[in-house]
């Protein structure tokens, strides 16, 4: 009993690393810190630990800090849960995840430090980074046992719902990578209006970098409305599945929030702080999701 207790927390500490990991480059990459140590890594500037610290010297240093040490964390987790879970079907599948992820993103990372990557590969640094998150999210509930609490191997849920459920977290997915294009072509305030590139004007986009930004909000819409549709869904047919019905509701509200600090990053003209907010949604809405679909594989077909 003791053993769990002390796994538990050191799961919360896990997931909580994996989401300063998400906010720290996010971070990076909006304050244009990214070569703050130079063409160094793991040191920086030449340094093992820099002696001239500017402000993005301590944005990029503490970043590799965090993810370092966090990734110290999720090998631990990885392996603790590994024994103490091995019976629950789910958990060495998301041991390893967890891992392989955080490590694909800090190589992603280092190579961009060593010698350059394109927009396009960049983009996939923040997506890959958060399938890692997903994996220790997830461990987090199955060490916490909330799968049993919400009797997750009872659920009733229809093959409409299960189509969707996978559906829109693939797209979700789509959605964080065009987001993360925005960022690393330098688009965010290719179009300063908001719906439209230029409201009272409706016209295609005239550069490549208003089609990145119109592209995100395009796909950002989408989902909105997805969800939306999904909610209302769950809202009509799952009231006596608790778990289905405030889930949905929830992952709407998520992205309700997401599109309305999506607005308002424009409308500010790249504001630092709701930007991180943007990417705080997007974090928490896509690890629901991914709990959505823990649900879906564990339930049995409703007829």
């Amino acid at each position: 009993m003791q053993y769990n207790k002390y796994l538990k927390w050191f799961a919360v500490a896990s997931t909580v690393g994996m989401l300063l990991i998400l906010l720290g480059g996010a971070l990076v990459t909006k304050t244009d810190s990214g070569m703050g140590c130079g063409r160094h890594w793991p040191g920086c500037n030449g340094q093992l630990i820099p002696d001239v610290i500017t402000a993005d010297v301590l944005i990029e240093f503490s970043h590799r800090l965090v993810t370092g040490s966090v990734g110290i964390l999720i090998v631990i987790l990885a392996v603790w849960s590994w024994k103490a879970l091995g019976h629950i079907r789910e958990t060495k599948f998301l041991a390893i995840s967890a891992v392989f992820f955080l490590i694909l993103q800090a190589l992603i990372g280092a190579a961009q430090v060593m010698w350059g990557q394109g927009d396009f590969i960049l983009a996939l640094h923040f997506g890959i980074s958060l399938l890692s998150f997903a994996s220790v999210f997830l461990l987090t509930l199955l060490i916490f046992e909330v799968d049993r609490k919400f009797d997750a191997d009872k659920l009733q849920i229809g093959k409409r719902l299960k189509w969707h459920t996978f559906g829109v977290s693939i797209y979700s997915y789509f959605v964080v990578y065009t987001g993360a294009l925005v960022r690393h072509t330098e688009s965010g305030l290719a179009c300063l209006d908001w719906p439209l590139c230029r409201n009272g004007s409706f016209e295609l986009p005239r550069s490549s970098f208003e089609w990145v930004q119109m592209g995100h909000r395009t796909a950002a819409a989408l989902i909105f409305v997805w969800i939306l549709v999904i909610m209302i869904h769950a809202i009509r047919h799952y009231k006596n599945q608790r778990i289905i019905y405030w889930g949905w509701i929830s992952a709407f509200t998520l992205v309700a929030l997401q599109a309305t600090t999506g607005m308002i990053v424009v409308l500010t003209r790249l504001n630092l702080y709701i930007a991180l907010l943007h990417s705080l949604f997007i974090t928490l809405l896509f690890g629901l999701l991914t709990y959505m679909i823990l649900l879906v594989s564990r339930s049995k077909l409703k007829k």
